[in-house]
């Protein structure tokens, strides 16, 4: 898929942004943003060797915003023609005539606003120039591998391939003007074993910004394979408290808790149980996280916010304590606060990791459970209470004894962020973060 593929060019870009926001300007509006972007891909899914499906998306779109004093509307389109683009601008500023007022609305302050020479190559975009063939072929290798191991596995969900391009141009009214290419690649393996009448399924899955960084197609499928026969002759175990290793990416979701509970949109609707929380001890001591804007390649890289806002590197934990929130202009405003450059959510957040790998945690566990799959949303975002349909694996002596399934986990998020006793370096990107597994103490297992 050649770069070539994109129907807009840069100067068409600025050019639409710039239009938007003169028609803004001249029919009254205070104050407005405009953003369009254009993105395309394709997807295939092979499924037991045969082509499931092939997906080819195209997608682009105007977004305005605009504000009459303090009140503020919004409209968005498809169609970038001029008169379109005039159009979706008359139908915000309509929109705010009828919109309450709130002291919160408008741009960015001046002085937060990421300048020219902020605004730096990232290393985001690499075009993976893969064919449709060569996309099936792929995915039959990954699901392929998954299949020669065992005759235990009879069954899938499918091998995908997919590779996806996008860009952007954001500009506003105060004089902020940037935009930036970047690709997204991804390849998975779901696959079934059977033992029996049992049957377990599981899945792998590696994605990058640049087709160079995944992991090897065969690999990924074998891994699958691997994580699904481990899961045959599964267990129930009885209702105990005991320790509760996560897994690399569930823990990412547990740090995601975390993020949810600290941003603006949650604090200013007092709907976290972490309020007022900022200077204070939210996690065990040995717990620092960091956030990474500027990561080269990063899954969440970027030199500013949705707002134009500015990012920089941060602290956001450091031995336990909480440094910062996660703010947007708005949210940053309605707490009387300003913004952390946050608009759209975290930036490369990395839970620092401990020295043991995923061996070495399960040593120091002793005897648990490990962690692999999380079911239901069993979360508590006021109270922090936490409860999730769990399968895994019972460790004693540091060794894996056998899997478990149909068990519940349950705490409370703030108990639990205190109870983490230690961090591996088996780390992985997962989204926005990237952190290993992490061992808490004291949790209830809910079993028989």
């Amino acid at each position: 898929m050649p770069d070539a593929r994109f129907s807009i060019e840069d100067a068409m870009l600025r050019s639409i942004v710039a239009d938007a926001l003169a028609r803004a300007r001249a029919k009254g509006a205070t104050e407005s943003e405009a953003e369009v972007s254009e993105g395309y891909g394709q997807t295939v899914t092979v499924r037991k060797g045969a082509v499931e499906t092939i997906e080819h998306n195209r997608d682009k779109g105007l977004g305005v915003s605009v504000l009459i004093g303090k009140q503020k509307g919004y409209a968005s389109t498809s169609d970038l023609s001029r008169k379109a683009v005039e159009d979706t601008v008359d139908a915000a500023l309509s929109i705010a005539r009828f919109t309450a007022s709130d002291d919160a609305n408008g741009l960015a302050d001046q002085a937060l606003l990421a300048r020219a020479e902020d605004i730096r190559d990232l290393d985001l975009f690499h075009p993976w120039d893969v064919s449709v063939e060569q996309g099936i072929q792929i995915a039959r290798r990954c699901e392929a591998a998954a299949f020669r191991l065992d005759p235990r596995i009879t069954n899938s969900e499918g091998a995908t391939v997919s590779t996806q391009q996008s860009q952007f141009m954001f500009g506003t009214s105060a004089g902020f003007l940037g935009g930036y290419r970047s690709t997204r690649h991804f390849v998975s393996c779901s696959v079934i074993a059977q033992e029996g009448d049992a049957m377990q399924r599981d899945d792998w899955y590696s994605t990058a910004r640049a087709p160079a960084d995944l992991a090897k197609p065969a690999a990924i499928g074998d891994y699958a394979g691997r994580r699904t026969l481990a899961r045959l002759r599964s267990r129930k175990i009885g209702t105990r408290e005991a320790r509760v290793l996560l897994e690399a990416p569930l823990a990412s979701g547990l740090v995601g808790h975390f993020v949810n509970a600290v941003s603006g949109g949650s604090l200013y609707r007092k709907t976290s149980f972490l309020l007022d929380s900022l200077g204070t001890q939210v996690f065990s001591p040995i717990v620092n996280i960091r956030e990474e804007p500027h990561r080269v390649r990063g899954q969440a890289s970027t030199c500013f916010d949705d707002d134009g806002v500015l990012t920089r590197p941060r602290d956001v934990v450091r031995d336990g304590v909480l440094q910062g929130y996660f703010l947007g202009t708005y949210s940053a405003r309605k707490l009387g606060m300003s913004s952390t450059g946050n608009a759209g959510g975290n930036h490369n957040l990395v839970l620092v990791p401990g020295e043991k790998d995923l061996v070495g945690m399960l040593r120091e566990m002793g005897t648990g459970l490990l962690v692999t799959e999380l079911m239901g949303q069993g979360i508590n975002p006021v109270t922090g209470d936490y409860s999730r349909g769990a399968a895994g694996y019972w460790v004693e002596n540091g060794e894996i004894q056998y899997p478990v399934e149909e068990i519940t986990i349950a705490g409370n998020l703030r108990e639990m962020f205190r109870n983490i006793v230690a961090i591996g370096n088996d780390t992985l990107v997962r989204g926005s973060r990237e952190c290993g597994s992490v061992l808490i103490e004291g949790m209830t297992v809910a079993g028989n």
